[in-house]
């Protein structure tokens, strides 16, 4: 086995250990429930479409920007949609625009997204093409909370390393231990039900 080869190799098992599988097993199915290419892909993560194709042929291992994995577990929230199939193609689209104009999962965007507000200072425009912020003291979407959370804790650790955290705490702290699972290792519907449940009691409502 070459050099290059034994690259690819070593890199598809540090994906499956990182992402569960390898990122082009992964992102071909996106592709294929999507109906999209992979530059149209790329596009909405906030990738170049050689990117996604050396992430997806194993030549690249590792996703090295937060907010493209926030897009990805966005993207694979949608296409997992219960009703994705009754969705019209314009409002497939729609919220693939909505999820390509995410802002990155920054450490301010962390700290709002746990307390449930926004940072302040109100709305901001940003660049052209960038999503808005709500106005200061508006919500966080639970779901939107939860993928920054998911997308930080999987920059930091593996899915198995998370795993291994829970089950290390889980006599002592089996409450934390479920957090972990939740956001380390869980669906983004189910994490953002948890974090909308915690924040309704932290809120008191």
């Amino acid at each position: 086995m070459g050099v290059a080869a034994e690259t690819v190799v070593r890199n598809r098992a540090l994906q499956a250990e990182w992402y569960g599988e390898p990122l082009g097993e992964r992102v071909r199915r996106l592709l294929d429930r999507l109906g999209l290419s992979q530059s149209g892909l790329a596009g909405v993560l906030g990738l170049s479409a050689p990117m996604l194709s050396q992430l997806m042929s194993g030549q690249r291992a590792k996703i090295s920007n937060p907010a493209v994995l926030h897009r990805l577990l966005a993207v694979e929230e949608l296409a997992a949609d219960p009703g994705f199939e009754a969705m019209a193609a314009a409002e497939v689209e729609e919220r693939l625009r909505e999820i390509g104009a995410e802002s990155p999962a920054t450490t301010a965007g962390l700290r709002a997204a746990t307390s449930g507000r926004v940072p302040v200072g109100g709305p901001s425009a940003g660049p052209p093409g960038e999503a808005r912020r709500p106005a200061d003291g508006a919500p966080v979407p639970p779901e939107a909370a939860a993928r920054l959370v998911q997308a930080l804790l999987r920059e930091v650790a593996s899915a198995a390393e998370i795993e291994a955290a829970a089950a290390l705490i889980g006599d002592r702290f089996p409450e934390l231990a479920d957090l972990l699972r939740v956001y380390g290792t869980g669906r983004t519907s189910e994490a953002a039900a948890h974090y909308a449940r915690i924040a309704g009691n932290v809120r008191g409502y």
